[in-house]
C-alpha cells in the first residue's frame, strides 16, 4: 500500500487498510498487523516537523526487524535500552555512532560491550552510574537525565528516572573528574503527551539547568528532548508534523546554543501503524439484572495490552457489528488472573449483538504491545506479528 499524503496531515487510511486486511484473513491467535508504509509516513512527518533535530527511534516501542530496517532506510538513528537492542540495531546495519545507550540503569558488562562495539554516547542520572561508565567506557560522552515534574502525560515517567535539578552541576563535575565528557542534558516529558503546549513548563525547567551548566563552564552542546509524541487512541491528537514543529520551536527558543538536538519518538512513530486482530471468547452477565456485560477477548494485559493498566491507554475497538445498537461493557482478557481486566472503571461501548467468535480489531497497537506480551502466561502464545 503506497499512500500519497502530505506529511503535514494525518492519514486515516492506514488503519482502515489494516482493518480490511484483518477482515480478509483468518488468525489462530491474537496478531499485530503492521503497515511499514505507515511507519515511513510517520517518520517523514516527524522528521520534517522536527527540523534540525536528529531522530533516535526508541527501539523498545517496537523492535521488529522489519520496522527497524524501514526506519534505518529512512535515515533514523536509534535509542537503545539494553545490550539486546544494541546488538539488533548493529546486526541490521546501524552505525554505532548513531546509537545512544539511553537507559540510565546499565550492567557494567553491557556498558563494556557497547563501548567495544563503537557506541560513545551514554545516559546517566547518578554518581554510581558515572563510575560504571568511566570504568568500562573511558572517555565516553555522557548526557545527564533530569527529573522533571508532573506534565499531565497519559503515561507519566516521573520519579524513576532522572536527578533533581540541584544535583545536576555536581554530577556534571563528577563526570569530568572521572575523565568522561559531559555533553548535554536529557529529559522525558512523559509518554503520550497529548498537546505540544504541555511541553512548555518542562522545557523551562530544563533550560534553567542548561543555563546554570553553561555559566559554570561545562560547554554543553547536546539536548535530548526524549519522547512524548502522541498517537491517536480514544481522542484525536495533532498531526505529527505540526505537533513536532511546535515542540521544536519551543526547543530552539530555549536552547539556541545546542548544536545537537535529539528526539526519541517511540509510540508516536509506530503506534498508529499497527492494528491487533483479536477475537471474542465469551460474552456474559454476572446476574440477570447486571447493567454491564462482560466481554472476554483472547488478548489481555499479559498478552500485549499491559498499557491498559489503570486504564491509562484506552484503545479503540472495531467490529463488524458496530452499526447496530451499542451498550457498555467491561472488557477483560483470557487469563486465569483477576488482574486481567482491561476496562471497568470506564466501560467500553460495544455492540449489543457481540458474541463468541466475533473478530475485534484494536487500533493504534503498533507500540508497546509485542514487547509487553508474556512468553507463555497461562499457556497462551505470545502476540504474533504480521508485517505488510
Amino acid at each position: 500500500m503506497n499512500v500519497a499524503v502530505l506529511p503535514e496531515g494525518r492519514c486515516p487510511s492506514f488503519a482502515q487498510f489494516l482493518i480490511d486486511e484483518i477482515r480478509g484473513r483468518a488468525f489462530d491467535h491474537p496478531t499485530l498487523v503492521m503497515s511499514l508504509d505507515a511507519v515511513r509516513f510517520q517518520y517523514r512527518a516527524l522528521s520534517q516537523g522536527l527540523g534540525r533535530a536528529h531522530i533516535h527511534y526508541a527501539v523498545k516501542a517496537n523492535p521488529h526487524p522489519d520496522v527497524l530496517t524501514a526506519l534505518l532506510q529512512e535515515g533514523s538513528r536509534f535509542d537503545a535500552a539494553s545490550r539486546g537492542e544494541i546488538e539488533q540495531c548493529l546486526a541490521l546495519g546501524a552505525r554505532p555512532e548513531h546509537i545512544s545507550f539511553g537507559n540510565t540503569i546499565k550492567r557494567p558488562t553491557d556498558i563494556a560491550f557497547a563501548y567495544q562495539a563503537g557506541l560513545r554516547l551514554f545516559a546517566f542520572d547518578a554518581e554510581q552510574e558515572l563510575e560504571k561508565i568511566a570504568a568500562h567506557a573511558p572517555g565516553a560522552q555522557v548526557y545527564l537525565r533530569l527529573l522533571v515534574g508532573a506534565t499531565g502525560a497519559d503515561w507519566p515517567l516521573s520519579r524513576k528516572f532522572g536527578c533533581a535539578p540541584e544535583a545536576a552541576l555536581p554530577l556534571l563535575a563528577r563526570a569530568v573528574e572521572l575523565g568522561l565528557r559531559p555533553v548535554g542534558l536529557s529529559f522525558h516529558v512523559g509518554s503520550q503527551t497529548r498537546f505540544a503546549a504541555m511541553w512548555r513548563d518542562t522545557l523551562d525547567q530544563v533550560a534553567a539547568v542548561w543555563r546554570d551548566a553553561q555559566n559554570a563552564g561545562f560547554g554543553l552542546h547536546l539536548i535530548n528532548i526524549g519522547g512524548g509524541f502522541p498517537a491517536a487512541y480514544d481522542y484525536d491528537v495533532d498531526a505529527p508534523h505540526s505537533y513536532a514543529a511546535e515542540v521544536i520551536d519551543m526547543v530552539n527558543a530555549r536552547f539556541p546554543d545546542a548544536t545537537y538536538v535529539m528526539a526519541e519518538p517511540g509510540r508516536g512513530m509506530v503506534a498508529e501503524a499497527g492494528v491487533i486482530a483479536a477475537e471474542v471468547m465469551l460474552v456474559s452477565r454476572k446476574s440477570p439484572d447486571d447493567l454491564h456485560r462482560w466481554v472476554y477477548l483472547d488478548i489481555g494485559k499479559f498478552s500485549g495490552l499491559a498499557e491498559t493498566m489503570d486504564e491509562a491507554i484506552r484503545y479503540q475497538f472495531v467490529t463488524d457489528k458496530d452499526m447496530g445498537d451499542m451498550g457498555p461493557c467491561i472488557v477483560a482478557g483470557p487469563s486465569c488472573d483477576s488482574a486481567d481486566v482491561l476496562y471497568e472503571k470506564r466501560p467500553m461501548m460495544l455492540p449489543m449483538t457481540l458474541e463468541a467468535g466475533d473478530k475485534v480489531m484494536i487500533k493504534s497497537c503498533g507500540a508497546y504491545t509485542t514487547t509487553y506480551s508474556s512468553v507463555c502466561f497461562n499457556g497462551f502464545p505470545p502476540l504474533d506479528v504480521l508485517v505488510i
